[in-house]
């Protein structure tokens, strides 16, 4: 499986230094402490090409309560992101963002069919550097299997999602992410996926390819 990402990734890679592509890397793990707690962890390696220039650390943590068994989670996390910005009108000079995030989440999952969908409303208090600011973020996830017998292990899926990001003063709009890939189940405790995502701001847009491995222990 590990081959088979590599084969996909790499045309992506070859060509990211003339179009523009980014590429992040992220981890996503849940450990569920009883039927009721569950520890969340998150690493993001986000960069602006293939790899090796940063635009983004992002470390994620939080401990979700379940109201209901596997659908219904509130979750109380914090992160930190690193950011590294280039300056205007160059491609050479950077400055480095400290923020230090706290967050209240809710997540609640549903199943149509074998379709999975999942919704995920987000408020973030951000301390950016001196500045403070809020933002809510609303995510829709969907999982298509692509074969489905009931009583069988179905590794192969299509997974696709959208993110909508409001800030609490002007600018309202800040930016939405929308995705699309293919994703493996190598066991319950471990997925991957890998997929393009654009991210869409005001005034611009740009175009990640993501490789995600889900981890629950």
């Amino acid at each position: 499986m590990a081959t088979l990402i590599l084969i996909l990734v790499l045309p992506f890679f070859a060509n990211s230094q003339e179009s523009n592509l980014g590429n992040w890397l992220i981890y996503i793990g849940n450990k569920k402490i009883n039927s009721k707690w569950n520890i969340h962890t998150e690493v993001q390696y986000r960069n602006y090409d293939a790899i090796g220039d940063l635009e983004q650390l992002l470390l994620r943590t939080g401990v979700g309560y379940n109201l209901s068994e596997n659908n219904n989670n509130l979750l109380l996390g914090y992160g930190y992101i690193l950011s590294e910005n280039y300056l205007e009108n160059t491609d050479t000079d950077k400055v480095a963002v400290n923020e230090h995030r706290v967050f209240q989440q809710f997540t609640t999952k549903q199943n149509i069919g074998a379709v999975k969908l999942s919704h995920r409303y987000r408020f973030e208090q951000r301390f950016v550097e001196e500045d403070f600011k809020m933002r809510l973020r609303y995510f829709l996830g969907v999982n298509i299997p692509l074969q489905y017998k009931k009583e069988s292990f179905n590794p192969w899926y299509v997974s696709m999602y959208n993110e909508i990001f409001i800030n609490t003063k002007p600018d309202v709009f800040d930016r939405n992410r929308m995705f699309a890939g293919l994703g493996y189940k190598v066991s319950n405790a471990l997925r991957l996926e890998l997929g393009y995502m654009n991210q869409f701001f005001e005034n611009s847009g740009r175009d990640q390819v993501n490789v995600i491995a889900f981890v629950n222990f």
